[in-house]
C-alpha cells in the first residue's frame, strides 16, 4: 500500500524513461505525459517493488486489487479529455495513482472505493494530502455514484463494467464524457460515452484491456 519514500534522481530518471515508453505506444497528450512524469509511482507500492516500480505493468496492492499499468492510466486519461477545474468522478480508487494523475491535471476529483480495508488504508496513508487537496475520498458503491455531488463533467471507471451504469450516466452533465472498460464476457473494450446536450449518448469503442471486474455494493 502507500508508503512515503524518497523520490531520488534515479526515480525521476526512470519516470522520464517511462514517459518515453508510453509516448512511443501512442499517448500524445503532453499534459497527461507530464502528469505521469511528475508523480512518484513507487510511493503507491510496497518498497519491495522499488526497483521495478517504473516498469509499464500492473502490480498488486492488496485486497485482490492492482495499481494499473501506466499506459492504461494514460490511455483512459487521454480519452477523458480532462480540463482544469472540471469535476471528475472516479469509480475505483484502488492505489489512488489514477486519482493523482487527474488531480495533477487540475481536476476536482471525487473518488469512490468499495473495499473498506483498502479505503481505510487510503485515508490513513495517502502521502499527498497537502499537495492534492482537490481529491475527495468516499467509501461506497461505485454503481450508485455520488448523487449528492452531481453533476460531473467527466466520469472514469477503473474496473471492467458489465454494462453502462444508468445511475452514473444520469450524474454526467450534458456535454460530459464517461470512459470505462466494457466487459462483454469475451473482451474488455475501452469505451468513451459522450452525453449530448439533448440527453442522448454517443458511444465510441477503442482498444481491448484487462481490468478487475466492477462489482456492485460495498465490501466491509
Amino acid at each position: 500500500m502507500i508508503r512515503k519514500q524518497e523520490d531520488s534522481y534515479r526515480h525521476k530518471g526512470l519516470r522520464v524513461k517511462l514517459v518515453q515508453e508510453i509516448r512511443a505506444k501512442g499517448i500524445q497528450d503532453e499534459k497527461v505525459l507530464s502528469a505521469i512524469e511528475k508523480i512518484p509511482r513507487h510511493f503507491f507500492l510496497d518498497p519491495a517493488f522499488d526497483k521495478i516500480a517504473y516498469e509499464d505493468r500492473a502490480f498488486p496492492i492488496g485486497e485482490e486489487q492492482t495499481i494499473s499499468q501506466p499506459y492504461t492510466v494514460a490511455y483512459q486519461t487521454e480519452l477523458l479529455q480532462v480540463k482544469s477545474r472540471e469535476k471528475v468522478l472516479e469509480i475505483g480508487t484502488g492505489s489512488t495513482y489514477q486519482a493523482c494523475v487527474l488531480a495533477e491535471l487540475g481536476a476536482q476529483v471525487f473518488t469512490i472505493e468499495r473495499q473498506k480495508k483498502l479505503y481505510d488504508k487510503i485515508v490513513s496513508q495517502f502521502p499527498f494530502k497537502s499537495k492534492y487537496t482537490n481529491i475527495k475520498f468516499f467509501y461506497g458503491d461505485g454503481f450508485a455514484g455520488l448523487p449528492a455531488y452531481t453533476p460531473f463533467d467527466k466520469i472514469i471507471i477503473t474496473a471492467a463494467a458489465p454494462f453502462v451504469p444508468e445511475k452514473l450516466l444520469a450524474q454526467l452533465k450534458p456535454g460530459g464524457i464517461m470512459v470505462l472498460p466494457l466487459d462483454d464476457e469475451s473482451n474488455q473494450m475501452m469505451t468513451r460515452i459522450t452525453k449530448n446536450l439533448d440527453g442522448t449518448v454517443h458511444q465510441e469503442t477503442f482498444s481491448a484491456f484487462s481490468f478487475v471486474p466492477m462489482l456492485q455494493g460495498k465490501e466491509k
